[in-house]
């Protein structure tokens, strides 16, 4: 179990209410990442006063999330937030794996390892945020103007824990190691020709652990036309393409336990420092451009024909952010995309 305690004494919810008053705007996660400790320990010092911690199975949680109304989903990871406003609708659970398949919030959810979830109120705004072992943030849920607070309180109070003075036991997170770069030894034909006969992008994870290669080698090895690179400041012309043409596209952030996607047209862009930002009513997304070490436009077959992604990897070799034009199985993709990106990226030979 981890101590709140600083190596000088101070007790951690001291700690952060005196970050919180000199960095009124720092992000909580950044927050946690600059005082040594993790969001849901921070989180977890307001317990019995604006925040509530939650028991129970979070799957039967989630099947009742509907009832809040129209709420704010929002999931990240270290270098992309995405938040999209809607109503949970068709939601559905096998094991430990969820859907959530409605018109606005798209989610798939993957709460093996949803450990500690809280009920959180600050200025007016009320929240359901859920962490994992780690205490990392899994997904959090935000009323909105339009939500049921009725409801939200039936649901916090329905899944009150009965002990709200615990220390949380949080599992410590080994440091990860920048990807090799050693090239490994595969049959490249034979990768190739499995990659041209891909029948579902999904499929593409089994082919990576079949050749036991990292993201960024399979894209090394994709065979010709199928794969190449795009320097990081193609994502604000893309957007900015996008949001004139109106073309409709998806956008997916993911972290380990949960997949959030966004799919119709962006409208409004802009830059904030390292952030680049798509700030529409129902859609925003925060994307840091200084963590994309590569940037790759993709190709993969489907028994739809090819889907073209824009895929986006940090240093350690992971995707984090990912981008294609809107489609649904059984349908191609829209001809407009690929033809958007091949005017508008700046292709690198790097």
């Amino acid at each position: 179990m981890r101590s709140t305690l600083s190596p000088d004494g101070t007790e951690l919810k001291e700690r952060w209410a005196e970050f919180r008053l000199a960095n009124p705007k720092t992000r909580i996660r950044d927050a946690a990442n600059e005082l040594g400790t993790t969001e849901a320990e921070l989180l977890a010092t307001g317990l019995g006063e604006n925040v509530s911690l939650l028991e129970g199975d979070f799957r039967e949680l989630m099947k009742e999330m509907g009832s809040l109304g129209h709420v704010m989903a929002l999931t990240r990871n270290d270098h992309v937030v995405h938040e999209r406003k809607g109503v949970y609708e068709k939601i559905s659970f096998n094991n430990h794996v969820g859907l959530v398949l409605g018109e606005d919030i798209d989610l798939r959810l993957f709460l093996g390892d949803w450990k500690f979830g809280f009920a959180v109120s600050e200025n007016d705004r009320h929240s359901l945020q859920f962490f994992n072992s780690f205490g990392e943030a899994a997904h959090k849920i935000y009323l909105t103007e339009k939500s049921s607070k009725e409801a939200y309180d039936a649901l916090v109070a329905k899944y009150l824990a009965a002990d709200q003075n615990v220390k949380l036991n949080i599992t410590e997170k080994t440091e990860k190691a920048a990807e090799p770069n050693a090239e490994v030894e595969i049959d490249v034909p034979a990768f190739q020709a499995e990659w041209l006969g891909l029948k579902d992008t999904h499929d593409f994870f089994t082919l990576l652990r079949k050749y036991k290669l990292s993201r960024k080698q399979a894209l090394r090895h994709a065979p010709e036309g199928y794969a190449y690179r795009i320097k990081p400041e193609s994502m604000k012309l893309v957007f900015e393409a996008v949001s004139e043409t109106g073309l409709p596209i998806m956008v997916f952030v993911s972290n380990q336990n949960c997949i959030q996607i966004h799919t119709g047209p962006i409208k409004k862009i802009f830059v904030m420092g390292p952030w680049l930002n798509i700030m529409d009513p129902e859609f925003n997304l925060h994307l840091r451009e200084d963590a994309i070490d590569e940037a790759w436009i993709v190709r993969k077959p489907t028994e739809d024909g090819i889907v073209t992604g824009i895929e986006l990897i940090d240093k350690e070799g992971v995707m984090f952010n990912q981008f294609f034009g809107k489609r649904k199985p059984g349908i191609p993709e829209l001809k407009e995309w690929p033809e958007l990106l091949e005017r508008t990226v700046i292709k690198t030979d790097l």
